[in-house]
């Protein structure tokens, strides 16, 4: 598939990426790695008539620790997470789930910060970021704002950005010794998720389970409760809304999750 004609700029700071973003309005997209972008305009569900390239920004990338919360530029790309050693001893679910999306060459060149702006609800990262309690700095012209990744996706393939914005860097939690469990239920390697989910001190993340990722609220309550975590997993798809594909209808949807949540609450990395 070929995608629509459209022009190409680059921007050299965050500051111009946001005049740029004013000057093409909502006629332009950004652009990081281009996973995410690129196969919506190729398939012409998306067509901008220009992409503002943010990739090469060196302020929107990098990982750091600030007090008790690790920094990533949202330029970062994958593979970088999934290396890092702060993140690995830090935030080792964010470090695995990075590791789970797509193939190498994703890997290389897609950002934390494209897939998050993406906010497709059966993603790997959306998902930890959740289960983290984990947060976003959006970058506008009135300044930085910080939105908490439960407020931040909104629907499929939406999100609380404002025109004009940009996703500039993710926070979350530093949890070093912290036990934590990832199960993703997938076709084929490295597939998006059918269901997923991520567990990290008490908190439940499940993905493509609604048009959201979603808190496992019953499960998350039942444990405080003193509940098993095989009696606590079958509380898994209470208030959830799957929908239906080739891969999995909405039952078979929400037995998934009753018995991946079981198997994150007793995998304990």
């Amino acid at each position: 598939m070929i995608p629509a004609p459209f022009g190409y700029v680059a921007a050299d700071s965050p500051g111009h990426a946001l005049e740029l973003l004013e000057r093409f309005g909502d006629d332009a997209k950004l652009l990081a790695g281009g996973h995410s972008l690129l196969p919506l305009m190729k398939l012409r569900l998306a067509a901008p008539s220009v992409l503002i390239d943010i990739g090469r920004v060196a302020e929107l990338k990098g990982i750091s620790a600030d007090g008790a919360e690790l920094v990533i530029g949202a330029a970062t790309q994958h593979a970088e997470l999934a290396g890092s050693e702060l993140i690995r001893s830090d935030a080792p679910l964010l470090a695995y789930s990075a590791a789970q999306v797509g193939d190498p060459q994703i890997r290389h060149r897609g950002t934390i910060g494209g897939s998050l702006a993406h906010a497709d609800p059966a993603a790997d990262l959306s998902m930890a970021l959740l289960a983290l309690g984990g947060s976003v700095e959006l970058l506008g012209k009135g300044g930085t704002r910080r939105v908490a990744a439960r407020d931040f996706f909104t629907g499929y393939f939406e999100t609380s950005l404002e025109p004009g914005e940009l996703l500039a860097a993710v926070r979350v939690p530093r949890r070093p010794d912290t036990p934590w469990g990832y199960q993703k239920f997938v076709r084929r390697a490295n597939d998006w998720a059918i269901v997923g989910v991520a567990a990290v001190d008490g908190r439940i993340a499940l993905a493509n389970m609604g048009a959201v990722p979603l808190r496992a609220r019953a499960v998350e309550q039942a444990l405080v409760e003193g509940a098993s975590a095989a009696e606590a997993a079958q509380l898994a798809a209470e208030g959830t809304e799957p929908g239906e594909d080739m891969h999995a209808d909405r039952r078979y949807r929400q037995h998934l999750a009753r018995v991946l949540t079981r198997r994150a609450l007793e995998q304990r990395h």
